[in-house]
């Protein structure tokens, strides 16, 4: 069975080591609280380098407010948590037992959603070794100016800045966020994970039942071989 069905797959094992082709990996489940996603339109992207306002590629999902989980892997030859790297991020949709997983393909509104078989994904570009989840029309209604999200919002002295709550383990814990976003009515909010090894394209899985309900959603940081 291939990837993202492969036997390896390990998205929100908790407390567990499984063996890899690179050794053991000790696995646990850190919770990053709720993302709001009143529109449906779950955007995966690179907040700091590939975010805009409106308009992003994103997944569908029924409107709601959902859990999400970063999957953290100790990847040190002595397993002692000297090395720990983001392997997973899901935001999980319903309860039920998993049947299958495959590729989710991003795109805009209006734009074809490709067909993708097999180990073919289109994932989306990393380029601040950050990642995250957010809705696509909150970005839109509840972020100020695109010219300004960096001094402003993302990098500058002040302790709510974006770049200095991922880096606060006293937050979440280093690497992770869950940021209200500055113009929000509804709580609505953006989770940033670190990404994995850092840049690249990172892929977006789909889990589903028997009967094709969608249960969870997936960022793949191949971490895990």
């Amino acid at each position: 069975m291939t990837w993202p069905n492969h036997a390896t797959w390990c998205a929100e094992l908790h407390e567990r080591t499984i063996d890899t082709e690179s050794g053991p990996r000790f696995l646990w489940v850190i919770d990053c609280g709720s993302l709001s996603v009143p529109s449906g339109r779950l955007v995966a992207c690179d907040p700091f380098a590939g975010m805009d306002a409106g308009n992003n590629p994103y997944v569908p999902v029924p409107p709601g407010t959902y859990p999400v989980t970063v999957t953290l892997a100790d990847v040190s030859d002595e397993q002692d948590r000297s090395h720990i790297r983001e392997a997973y991020a899901t935001l999980r949709i319903a309860a039920g037992v998993e049947s299958h997983r495959q590729v989710l393909a991003l795109a805009r509104e209006g734009e074809a959603r490709p067909t993708l078989t097999g180990d073919d994904f289109i994932g989306f570009p990393v380029d601040a070794g950050t990642a995250c989840f957010v809705d696509d029309l909150a970005t839109k209604a509840c972020m100020p100016a695109p010219d300004t999200w960096f001094e402003g919002l993302f990098e500058n002295d002040q302790p709510q800045a974006w770049f200095n709550m991922m880096d606060d383990p006293h937050h979440i814990r280093n690497g992770l966020a869950n940021i209200q976003l500055p113009l929000a009515k509804n709580g609505e909010n953006i989770i940033i994970i670190h990404s994995g090894w850092g840049d690249g394209i990172y892929p977006v899985i789909g889990s589903f039942d028997a009967g094709g309900k969608l249960l969870a959603v997936h960022i793949d940081f191949f971490v895990i071989d």
